[in-house]
């Protein structure tokens, strides 16, 4: 129960020091999104996700999206990864972990079909800014959901310290070459 007590509070710690240490651009980006909004300026996305033990959460994420099309900004944002950094904020608050299955909206999981007894698993451990279905080349549900169950199945430090690297050099040098 200590050791569980001490690494929650060492990934909120991390969060926070990341959050501190990347604020000028978390404020340098949140006023592009300001200046070069057409509508109501909103910075941050808000979003019902489902995480540990299928418990609903707001994730946040910068706006990338205007009247369904995604922004100038937003495309170099989301190549970038940099539309997670508010994510921070999920980890801060314990519903989010660096490593884990990306959390999944309600009708998603729905239209998956990953409601029955055999995808409980997946929803065991926290939800992650990034995770091992993030580091496919491919995009596939199957897939998304053998890479979401081995995180599971094989988590531990060293292996959330590789994926998280990995995806450091997935903007710089894409998916084909971290493999």
């Amino acid at each position: 129960m200590i050791k569980r007590n001490v690494k929650k509070l060492t990934l909120k710690v991390i969060a926070f020091i990341l959050l501190l240490i990347i604020s000028p651009l978390f404020f340098l980006i949140s006023a592009l999104l300001y200046l070069y909004s057409t509508q109501k300026p909103k910075i941050i996305f808000r979003q019902k996700r489902i995480g540990i033990q299928q418990k609903e959460f707001i994730i946040y994420k910068f706006k990338t999206m205007e009247k369904n099309q995604v922004t100038f900004l937003g495309k170099f944002l989301r190549k970038t990864g940099i539309d997670e950094i508010p994510q921070l904020i999920n980890i801060l608050k314990g519903e989010m972990s660096f490593v884990g299955p990306r959390p999944l909206m309600k009708e998603d999981i729905d239209r998956l079909g990953w409601t029955k007894q055999k995808h409980l698993k997946r929803w065991s451990v926290k939800p992650g800014i990034t995770g091992g279905a993030q580091l496919q080349n491919t995009c596939s549900a199957d897939l998304s959901l053998a890479n979401d169950l081995s995180y599971v199945k094989n988590k531990s430090l060293f292996l959330d310290l590789r994926i998280f690297m990995r995806s450091i050099f997935i903007p710089i040098l894409g998916k084909k070459h971290t493999q």
